[in-house]
C-alpha cells in the first residue's frame, strides 16, 4: 500500500452515503482497529436505515421504521443527515455541500443507486417509486384506500410491491415491457412459469406492454389498452447514484457505475467505492460485475475497511484485501421465499431440482461441470450448500443433483 494511503490515527475517512453501505464501512472500520476521523454524510434526514423492509413491513405499517441499531456516537462517527453532496475535488480533497467544503484524507463513496423514472410521469400526480423511507410513508395510505393500482415493470421491486399491495386488498395490474417477469435477472426458461405466481395472487400481469400515457386515473398502454389506476408505482430498474462525480475525473462505466478494481479502489487516489454505486471485477466469473443488492452492501463495506486501515499486507506482492464474492439476494413475493446466488451469465448447463408447478424447486447453474449460480424457491437449504459449493468451485453430478431429494452437498463429485 502507497504512503498516501497508509492510515494513521490523525487521518479522516469520510464515507459518501448513509445507507447499508455507508454506515458498514463506519463500523467495519471501528471493528477493524481505525482510530482516526470517521465522517458519514447523508442525503436525507432520517437516522440511516435499512431498505428491504420498505416493501414489505413499514410499506404496510407493520414496523414503524427500519432504522439501523447503531450507536453513532459511541462509534465516535460525526454523523452529517440531510446534507447533499453535490461534487468532488481530488486535488483539494474536498467535497462540495450546500453548507461548504469538507475535507477527508481517504473517501469512501457509497451514494447507492437511484430508481429510474418513467418517461414523462415526473411531478405526475399519483405516480410514485419506492426506494426510500419517505416514498414508503406516501404509498402506506393508498395501499390502506385499497385503491386500484397499476405496477409498471415486473422486477424483483414490482414483484414485492404487488405482493404487498394484494395483500393489503388492493387490485394490482403489473405492466411488463418484455414477456415475462425478471426479463433482466433470470433467463426466459426459468422466469416465465413465475409469471403464474401473479395470477394465483390475484394481481394481473401484463407482459410484452409499454406505457403511452399516464392520465389522471388510467395508464394507457401502446396499442390503446386503458387500466384503471388510482395510483402507478413504476419500477423499472435503477441506476448507480453518481451523477454528482461528473467533472471530478473519477472513472464512471457505461452503466454510470463507479469503476471500482478488486480492492474497491477507485481511480483517484485515496477514494474508495462500494455497494449499489461500484462494480467491481470479479475473478472467479472473469467480468466486471455491479451487484444491486443488500448482502453487496454489507460484505463490501468489510474490504474497504481492511484496505483503508491496511490489514492483511503480504510481503512480496501487492497488499490489500480482494473482493470477490459469491452475489447472493433474496426476495419475498406471493408467499414464496426466493433465494439466488452467483452469476450464470456464462454457464453451459441448466439443472433443475423439481418443477416449477412444485410447492418448492431450484435450478442449476454450470459451467464445466462447476456449480456457478443458483435460484431457490422454498428450498433454503439448497442455498445454503450451493453457496458453499460456488464459493469453492465444487464440480456436480448433474444426474444426483437432479433429484431433490439428494442433498447438494452429496451431489458433488
Amino acid at each position: 500500500m502507497s504512503e498516501s494511503e497508509q492510515t494513521a490515527p490523525s487521518r479522516r475517512v469520510v464515507i459518501v452515503g448513509a445507507g447499508m453501505a455507508g454506515v458498514q464501512t463506519a463500523v467495519a472500520l471501528r471493528e477493524q482497529g481505525f482510530t482516526g476521523g470517521i465522517g458519514l454524510v447523508g442525503a436525507e434526514p432520517h437516522q440511516p436505515y435499512d431498505r428491504p423492509p420498505l416493501s414489505k413491513a413499514v410499506l404496510l405499517g407493520k414496523a414503524e421504521d427500519s432504522a439501523f441499531d447503531v450507536d453513532f456516537d459511541a462509534l465516535d462517527v460525526d454523523l452529517r443527515l440531510g446534507l447533499e453532496v453535490t461534487g468532488l475535488r481530488p486535488g483539494d480533497h474536498e467535497l462540495d455541500t450546500p453548507a461548504g467544503p469538507v475535507p477527508y484524507d481517504v473517501l469512501v463513496i457509497a451514494t447507492g443507486a437511484e430508481p429510474v423514472t418513467l418517461p414523462g410521469t415526473e411531478g405526475v400526480p399519483g405516480v410514485h417509486l419506492l426506494r426510500t423511507l419517505d416514498d414508503a410513508e406516501r404509498l402506506r395510505p393508498v395501499l390502506e384506500r385499497r385503491h386500484h393500482i397499476v405496477v409498471v415493470g415486473a422486477g424483483w421491486i414490482g414483484a414485492e410491491f404487488a405482493t404487498a399491495a394484494r395483500e393489503a386488498g388492493c387490485e394490482v395490474t403489473v405492466v411488463e415491457a418484455a414477456d415475462r417477469p425478471l426479463p433482466g435477472a433470470l433467463p426466459a426458461e426459468v422466469a416465465a412459469p413465475m409469471a403464474e405466481w401473479y395470477a394465483q395472487a390475484g394481481a394481473e400481469l401484463v407482459t410484452g406492454a409499454r406505457v403511452a400515457a399516464v392520465e389522471p386515473g388510467a395508464v394507457v398502454l401502446e396499442g390503446g389498452r386503458r387500466l384503471p389506476a388510482d395510483a402507478v408505482v413504476v419500477g423499472i430498474g435503477a441506476r448507480p447514484a453518481t451523477r454528482w462525480l461528473a467533472g471530478s475525473g473519477i472513472d464512471l462505466g457505461p452503466d454510470g457505475s463507479v469503476t471500482a478494481d478488486e480492492r474497491l479502489r477507485t481511480s483517484l487516489p485515496d477514494v474508495y467505492a462500494v455497494g449499489d454505486c461500484a462494480s467491481f471485477p470479479s475473478g472467479r466469473y472473469g467480468r466486471r460485475l455491479l451487484v444491486h443488492h443488500w448482502d453487496n452492501a454489507l460484505q463490501g463495506p468489510r474490504t474497504v475497511a481492511a484496505n483503508v486501515v491496511g490489514a492483511d499486507t503480504g510481503e512480496g506482492s501487492e497488499p490489500g484485501e480482494i473482493y470477490d464474492p459469491v452475489p447472493y439476494f433474496w426476495s419475498e413475493q406471493f408467499g414464496r421465499f426466493v433465494q439466488y446466488a452467483g452469476h450464470h451469465g456464462a454457464a453451459d448447463a441448466l439443472v433443475r431440482r423439481g418443477g416449477p408447478d412444485d410447492a418448492s424447486w431450484s435450478v442449476l447453474w454450470l459451467r464445466d461441470g462447476a456449480l456457478v449460480a443458483l435460484l431457490a424457491v422454498g428450498r433454503p437449504r439448497d442455498l445454503a450448500q450451493g453457496r458453499r459449493l460456488i464459493e469453492v468451485g465444487a464440480r456436480i453430478d448433474a444426474e444426483r443433483a437432479a433429484d431433490p431429494a439428494v442433498p447438494l452437498k452429496n451431489a458433488v463429485l
